[in-house]
């Protein structure tokens, strides 16, 4: 060892002979005090600390990187008792060996106390670093003294004052070396080694960019091993201190290396392999040989690359297998995962499985939890279940092991479900299986629905790689501009289905310029490109012959809208879409709580119950641009979500709802269901309106016109 070690083995010697003086004083004296007679009790070594460290000497005595302050508690003749308080003053004493050996003591008496408080002592800065001080403490009283807290029984307490920093670190990779290499990657378990310059490090402090800190503690050797897994790829820093027994960190040593993309997955079928192939073609591994019960050209999800996936019938014959094992050792990260639709959601279902002798070492899939069916992650004989399986929905599920905590995770469309579990993983050195799982009397729990992109890692999967592998991209199922409405029809941009003008209902196009002087030319320009529909809060309305979203699905709708009144006496629906007799959404203004609410109905039925997620906002008055108002269900997470001006409230902005219904009606501008039919007509401008199957990103939002 280099440093500081060298400043110290100059009081070796002396450090030795402190403790030696130390054990004299704790010598009982010639004379203790006698109990009784009014005298004060001897104070207990257990009523001590040294800077809040309980009192100790030897190879227990603390360390201390500043001259700390020493606390007692005395006692009186009554010795603590109820009813017993009395006046006592606090005697303290401390001493060392001086550099030429002589023995220096400074001492200091407290005032006069009642015996219930604390008496405490901060040591003078005089006091020596790098030098063992012993001290102790007596009650006196006018009767006399106590005995020392060092007489008898007692003990002196000791501390070393330490204010010499440790040297820097060094630190070392093999996995991520500090050399301007790329390495893979993120997902990448690596482990870094450190390495103190000083015997008395007991730890290192040590922090990844954007992560929290951490501290690891030293092994008999000086060093320490950490591991970390790259959740991004970039250049990343990791910094280390040193960290001494008196708390002292040294000088920082940075580490900085360069992380790539992770890994591709070790093994992947995107089973979208043409009708009547009688196996799946590998992107990466071992092609997989497919039952007769697998048929490919199966439907796959929208909004995904996806083409095509293979349907999988539920029987003996409905399984795909490379016939060799994919996850090569269980007990180390790794990760499985694809797209699923199941066809049924009763009994167990396997999507993924390894073999392990006449078991399984892992299988993800579906099982069922009281009276329903939960998706559902094993290793070993743990398991991980959440999410709610819904027959025809397509989900995309992924079961992870993180060997660094021992702990198994499962993962719905991007989202961690269930509690994360500790698992003892078994050796899986049988074949990989897709769509089956190994029992004690053969294969069983099979799945039955579509299955695609089937995924294995020997890695962790960060999370912006489980989002993108989650993600469905929201698919624009119309736009529709109100610029113009030639014979009462404003068409959609793209060519689809168009919004059909009521009465009371007309297209404002501004072809010529107007005098901004003018109070109508500001009311009346376009909130967005050359025109907007008016609606005269009568019975002006807009709408399509047939529904635009699926209310049951994902979707997501938005549109731009304006008040003609700076103070409306009913509420006034400015875009909705239902059934016979309640809408599946609505987006209104309420005059009674000066808001725009999000309202969805929870059946098409007369009063069925709602959920209402409100935003405040004043009234416009026909001034300005009005307020863009989108609407965004998660069919995925049973979630909803409202936006005005491309931000939600934090609180409120979101709820959950598991009560969206398929709703027969059209898109509606200007209208909603109410008891007694169509009511709550809007008077005022809505402009540039939007709908997709899917939910738009919080930023595609903000993105909107």
């Amino acid at each position: 060892m280099t440093g500081r070690t060298g400043q110290r083995q100059a009081r070796r010697a002396a450090v030795a002979a402190a403790i030696a003086a130390a054990t004299v004083l704790a010598t009982p004296g010639t004379v203790l005090a006698a109990a009784g007679d009014g005298l004060p009790k001897q104070p207990q070594v257990a009523d001590l600390e040294t800077g809040g460290a309980a009192c100790a000497a030897g190879e227990q005595r603390p360390y201390v990187r500043t001259v700390p302050q020493v606390t007692a508690r005395l006692y009186g003749p009554g010795g603590g008792q109820p009813g017993e308080s009395s006046q006592v003053r606090g005697e303290f004493e401390a001493w060392w060996q001086g550099e030429g050996g002589a023995e220096e003591r400074v001492s200091l008496t407290t005032t006069t106390k009642h015996d219930t408080a604390p008496f405490s002592w901060q040591l003078p800065s005089t006091i020596p670093d790098e030098t063992v001080v012993s001290w102790r403490v007596r009650a006196v009283n006018d009767a006399g003294a106590s005995a020392w807290s060092s007489e008898g029984a007692g003990a002196p307490c000791a501390f070393v004052y330490d204010r010499t920093l440790p040297d820097a670190p060094v630190v070392t990779s093999s996995d991520y070396p500090d050399d301007n290499t790329w390495t893979p990657g993120a997902g990448v378990r690596g482990t870094f080694r450190f390495t103190a310059q000083a015997e008395d490090v007991v730890a290192f402090a040590y922090n990844f960019m954007g992560e929290p800190p951490r501290t690891a503690d030293v092994r008999p050797d000086g060093s320490a091993e950490i591991s970390f897994v790259p959740k991004k790829s970039g250049v990343q820093t990791l910094s280390v201190q040193a960290q001494d027994r008196a708390g002292n960190r040294g000088p920082r040593t940075d580490y900085t290396f360069r992380i790539g993309e992770g890994p591709a997955p070790v093994a992947r079928w995107k089973l979208a392999d043409a009708a009547g192939s009688g196996s799946a073609v590998a992107e990466n591994g071992t092609a997989a040989r497919a039952g007769a019960g697998v048929t490919f050209g199966a439907p796959a999800p929208s909004g995904t690359p996806l083409t095509s996936t293979a349907a999988l019938d539920g029987t003996g014959h409905g399984f795909l297998t490379p016939g060799t094992p994919v996850v090569a050792d269980t007990a180390k990260d790794f990760a499985v995962g694809g797209w699923v639709r199941p066809a049924r959601v009763d009994g167990t279902r396997t999507v993924l499985s390894q073999d392990a002798g006449a078991g399984r070492a892992f299988t993800l899939g579906l099982t069922q939890a009281g009276s329903a069916p939960v998706w559902s992650f094993a290793v070993g004989g743990a398991r991980v279940t959440g999410g709610l399986p819904e027959t025809g929905d397509w989900a995309y599920v992924l079961g992870q092991y993180d060997a660094e905590t021992g702990t198994a995770r499962l993962y719905v469309n991007g989202r961690s479900v269930g509690e994360e579990t500790a698992a003892v993983p078994v050796a899986g050195e049988g074949d990989f299986q897709i769509g089956r799982a190994r029992g004690a009397q053969g294969y069983r729990d099979r799945w039955q629905g579509e299955i695609g992109d089937v995924r294995a890692y020997d890695r962790i999967v960060v999370p912006d790689e489980l989002t993108a592998l989650a993600t469905r991209a929201a698919q624009r199922l119309g736009h529709w501009a109100l610029d113009t409405a030639p014979d009462g029809l404003a068409p959609e941009s793209g060519g689809g289905a168009p919004l059909k003008l009521g009465g009371g209902a007309s297209v404002f196009r501004l072809d010529d310029p107007c005098d901004p002087v003018d109070p109508a030319c500001g009311q009346d320009w376009p909130l967005e490109g050359d025109g907007h529909l008016r609606l005269d809060g009568v019975s002006g309305h807009a709408a399509t012959d047939a529904p635009v979203v699926d209310t049951s699905g994902s979707f997501t709708v938005s549109a731009r809208v304006r008040l003609t009144d700076d103070a409306p006496a009913t509420p006034m629906t400015a875009i909705s879409q239902g059934g016979e007799h309640g809408d599946a959404f609505k987006v209104r203004f309420d005059p009674e709580n000066s808001s725009w609410d999000l309202v969805l109905a929870h059946a098409d039925e007369p009063g069925a119950p709602e959920t209402v997620l409100r935003r405040i906002e004043w009234p416009d008055g026909d001034l300005g641009v009005g307020h863009r108002v989108t609407v965004t269900y998660d069919a995925s997470a049973n979630q909803v979500s409202f936006y005005v001006d491309g931000w939600k409230e934090s609180d409120g902005g979101t709820a959950a709802f598991d009560a969206a219904w398929k709703s027969t009606g059209g898109l509606q501008l200007g209208r909603g269901r109410t008891a007694d039919g169509w009511g709550e007509h809007l008077k005022g401008v809505v402009d540039s309106v939007y709908a997709y199957a899917g939910v738009l990103s919080e930023t595609q939002i903000q993105q909107l016109p």
